[in-house]
C-alpha cells in the first residue's frame, strides 16, 4: 500500500471494504446456524482492515479487504472456514504465548490443531480442497498422538526437531490465517474509517484479563457443547479434548511447592530492614563508628520438614517417577530453600509402606536420586501413608510437619479424616480425566510434559 491514496483508490478501497465485512457477517452468520453451541463465542471480535491477509488477536478479526474477497469469488466456503479457524484459536488462547517457543513450530501446531477440529465437526459446505493431503499428515501424527492438542504437536514436533523447510511445506497445507498480530505486528489501514475505532482506542484491553475471558468462554463452551452433543447424540471429537485441555486449571508446579515453606531463622545478613540513612549519617558523624549495623538473623520461608509420598501401584513408570523426584529436588536445592539441615521422609506406598527413606541434607537427596527404584507395584491405597505419618508425629520424628505432598496417577482410596497437616495430591495424567480429592485436600495436576522438560509454553 502507498503511504498516501489518492481519491481514486480510497473509494475503492473503502468499497471493497464495505464488501469485505459483508463476507465476514455472512460466514458469522452461516456458522450461527450450524454450530449453536457457539453462539455466544462467534460474534466477539471486531472487524478491522489491515495491510495482511486474516487473522486474529482475540480482540479483533484482522483482515485486508481485496484478499477477503478473492478468497470468496475462488470459494464461497471459504470465508466460513476461515472464519472458524481464526475464532477456534481464540478460544484455546493460542495467541497467549511465552516469548520463548519456536514461533514457526507453535504457528503450526496450533493451525494443525485447529484443522483436525473443524475436520471432527463436519460442518456442511466449509471442506477444503486441501483436506484429503491434511487427513494424510493427522492420520500419521494421530499414530503418535493420543490427543491432538496444539501444545502436544508442539512438543512432538521440538522432540523430533522438524525442520524449517518441512515446518513450511506442512504450514502451507494448514494454513488459513496469518499469526503475525498475535505477536503484536498487526499494521491496520488506517486510510478507512472503519478503522477510527480501534485508532481512538487508547487502551487496548489487557493481555491476562482478555485471557480470562477468552478462558471463562472456553469453560462454558464445554457446557455448551456436551449439552449439544447429548441432543444430537454426535460425538464432538477432537474439539471437546481441546477443550477438556485448555478447561484443565494448569499449575507452575515451583509456586506451589513453596505453599509448603516454613518460616525458620537463619544466621544471615537482614538488608531489608537496614536503614542505610542512619548508617551514612553515622559514618560522616564518627567515621568508624556507626549508629546502625544490619541484624544479623533475617526470617526467610525454608522447607524444613515434610513428606514426599509416591504411589508405587504398578502404573507410574520409573523414568517419570525419577523426573518428578529431580525436578521436586531443583526446586528445593535454589536458594533460600533449604535450611542446612532437614527432615524429609520419602516414601513408596502401593497398598502397602514399601520404603520410607530420610532426607537431612542436599548430600543425602542427591544420594537418593542417584540411587532410586521403586518397590511394590499392587494396587492404589492412599490411607497406609496417612496412618504412617500420624505414628512418626506420635514417636516425635517431626516437630513441625509442613505437609504432604502425594504424587500419583491414578484413583486410591482416602483417609476419613482431615490431617493435622497441609496435603497436596499431585496427579499425573496426559488424558484430561478429573479427579476428585478431599476437600482437605489440595489437588495439582500435571503432565508428563510438565514433569519432564519445560518447552517454553505458557
Amino acid at each position: 500500500m502507498k503511504e498516501k491514496l489518492t481519491p481514486e483508490e480510497k473509494q475503492k478501497l473503502e468499497k471493497a471494504d464495505a464488501l469485505a465485512r459483508q463476507v465476514l457477517e455472512f460466514a458469522r452468520n452461516t456458522l450461527f446456524i450450524q454450530l449453536q453451541f457457539m453462539k455466544n463465542i462467534l460474534g466477539r471480535c471486531e472487524f478491522v482492515p489491515y495491510n495482511g491477509t486474516v487473522g486474529t488477536d482475540g480482540v479483533y478479526i484482522y483482515y485486508y479487504p481485496f484478499y477477503l474477497l478473492k478468497q470468496f469469488e475462488e470459494d464461497q466456503k471459504r470465508a466460513t472456514r476461515i472464519y472458524l479457524h481464526m475464532i477456534l484459536h481464540c478460544v484455546f488462547q493460542h495467541q497467549f504465548v511465552s516469548p520463548t517457543i519456536r514461533r514457526d513450530v507453535w504457528n503450526l501446531a496450533c493451525d494443525i490443531a485447529v484443522e483436525k477440529m473443524i475436520q471432527d465437526l463436519h460442518i456442511e459446505n466449509i471442506d477444503h480442497s486441501l483436506e484429503p493431503q491434511q487427513e494424510s499428515i493427522l492420520t500419521e501424527l494421530g499414530k503418535q498422538l493420543n490427543y491432538m492438542t496444539a501444545e502436544k504437536i508442539y512438543h512432538f514436533f521440538m522432540q523430533n526437531n522438524i525442520s524449517e523447510e518441512n515446518c513450511q511445506q506442512l504450514q502451507e497445507l494448514f494454513s488459513e490465517d496469518q499469526h503475525d498480530v498475535w505477536y503484536g505486528e498487526a499494521q491496520v489501514l488506517g486510510e478507512l474509517t472503519s478503522c477510527q475505532a480501534y485508532l481512538d482506542k487508547k487502551e487496548k484491553e489487557e493481555r491476562e484479563e482478555l485471557q480470562k475471558m477468552w478462558k471463562k468462554l472456553a469453560k462454558q463452551l464445554e457446557v455448551d457443547l456436551e449439552t449439544f452433543s447429548k441432543n444430537i447424540g454426535t460425538e464432538s471429537g477432537s474439539l471437546m479434548q481441546n477443550l477438556r485441555a485448555v478447561n484443565r486449571e494448569r499449575c507452575n508446579y515451583e509456586n506451589f511447592l513453596k505453599k509448603f515453606s516454613v518460616h525458620g531463622e537463619v544466621m544471615k545478613l537482614d538488608t531489608d530492614s537496614f536503614d542505610y540513612q542512619f548508617y551514612c549519617y553515622g559514618r560522616m558523624l564518627y567515621e568508624e563508628a556507626v549508629l546502625i549495623e544490619p541484624l544479623e538473623y533475617k526470617d526467610v520461608k525454608r522447607i524444613k520438614e515434610f513428606v514426599i509420598a509416591i504411589d508405587t501401584s504398578g502404573s507410574v513408570a520409573g523414568e517419570t517417577v525419577q523426573k518428578f523426584m529431580q525436578k521436586t529436588y531443583n526446586i528445593l536445592k535454589q536458594q533460600e530453600s533449604f535450611f542446612s539441615k532437614v527432615n524429609i521422609h520419602i516414601i513408596q506406598c502401593d497398598t502397602e509402606i514399601q520404603e520410607d527413606v530420610k532426607i537431612t541434607n542436599q548430600e543425602e537427596f542427591d544420594e537418593y536420586l542417584n540411587t532410586m527404584t521403586l518397590k511394590g507395584f499392587g494396587g492404589t491405597d492412599f490411607r497406609p501413608v496417612f496412618s504412617y505419618v500420624n505414628e512418626l508425629i506420635e514417636q516425635k520424628e517431626f516437630t513441625n510437619l509442613k505437609g504432604l505432598l502425594y504424587f500419583t496417577d491414578g484413583y486410591g482410596t482416602f483417609p476419613e479424616h482431615q490431617p493435622d497437616y497441609q496435603t497436596a495430591f499431585v496427579f499425573l495424567d496426559d488424558e484430561y480425566n478429573s479427579y476428585e480429592v478431599p476437600v482437605w485436600a489440595i489437588k495439582v495436576i500435571l503432565t508428563t510434559d510438565d514433569i519432564i522438560e519445560d518447552k517454553g509454553l505458557n
